[in-house]
């Protein structure tokens, strides 16, 4: 029997809900979107303004944006992609109040970012200390990922 896959994503901007969908569909994996209680605005997203709310949040790690809804039936995943913009070297604060809302101790957690440049970091590390969970080290993907790249990926991946 193959494991329930969940592809849970956080997109500012639309580049990760895009490829977060193709994921899901390349998986056969159910989609959720970690949606902001409040929306941010352009402003809100401007890196530059060291008072922009997202430059606020990613200043302090303990930072936990309220978020819209729940997973449904968390419980029935064993595998979780979690995928979102790297913002200031790190996943976004928006996605460590989804990582802290449910028990991931018995999940396999594979995140993946999604950037013009910037790396993950010591994302995967954080996540796993966020959670507890086993947390694979992800990947880095660019806007124009083709489903023969996610495959060749998640292939890799043993699921």
């Amino acid at each position: 029997m193959m494991a329930k896959i969940l592809v849970a994503y956080f997109s500012a901007t639309g580049v990760t809900e895009k490829v977060a969908k193709e994921l899901a569909k390349t998986e056969n994996a159910d989609l959720y979107q970690i949606c902001p209680e409040v929306p941010y605005s352009a402003a809100d997203l401007d890196w530059t303004n060291k008072e922009s709310r997202s430059t606020v949040e990613m200043q302090d790690l303990n930072c936990r944006p309220a978020i819209c809804r729940q997973v449904p039936n968390m419980d029935q995943y064993e595998v979780v992609f979690v995928g979102f913009p790297i913002w200031w070297g790190r996943e976004p604060s928006v996605v460590d109040t989804f990582l802290t809302s449910y028990d991931f101790k018995a999940k396999c957690i594979i995140p993946f970012c999604t950037s013009g440049g910037s790396e993950m970091g010591n994302t995967a590390q954080r996540i796993s200390e966020l959670t507890g969970a086993k947390v694979d080290k992800g990947k880095r993907l660019g806007g124009a990922v083709s489903e023969e790249d996610l495959k060749l990926w998640t292939a890799r991946l043993g699921l």
